[in-house]
């Protein structure tokens, strides 16, 4: 029966984390003509508006099942991380306009992400080691700036 369970944990894990994901992804493009040198693709600011509250309504209806399966330290992960992806949403809208923090911003989305990762990882007995991608991404964003050239795999 665990292993049923255990299933079903991670297909709500998965289907949030996706969920999430989407959510992130319109902010950024919502907010591509803000940000000088924005790799994203600009989206039409009412097509942006609908599309993310489609990907509000998916995420909600994906919570419910995460709030069903999922232990206390995951579920409190995901909150976290849903509530660093708001702030992303707040620069979309127009909300704050502090450009200096956006990167911090992105920072806490990407570490809350982890954190959330982490969680479910362990939820599930998945072992394998850490796999956060926070410390690659900020690599990767340094090595697109021009600021350093790390080393991929380090």
């Amino acid at each position: 029966m665990e292993m049923r369970w255990d299933a079903q944990r991670l297909e709500a894990y998965m289907e949030y984390g996706a969920r999430l994901k989407d959510l992130s992804t319109l902010a950024f493009r919502a907010t591509a003509g803000k940000r000088p040198g924005s790799r994203n693709k600009l989206i039409d600011p009412a097509l942006a508006d609908q599309l993310y509250a489609e990907a509000e309504a998916n995420r909600t209806r994906s919570w419910e099942r995460v709030l069903l399966m999922g232990d206390a330290a995951t579920v409190d992960a995901a909150r976290r991380w849903r509530v660093t992806i708001a702030r992303l949403h707040d620069y979309a809208q127009g909300v704050t306009d502090d450009w200096d923090g956006w990167e911090p911003a992105v920072r806490r989305v990407d570490d809350a992400r982890d954190a959330y990762y982490q969680a479910a990882r362990h939820s599930l007995r998945v072992g394998g080691g850490d796999v956060a991608q926070s410390a690659f991404l900020r690599k990767m964003d340094e090595l697109r700036k021009g600021r350093e050239t790390p080393i991929l795999g380090e």
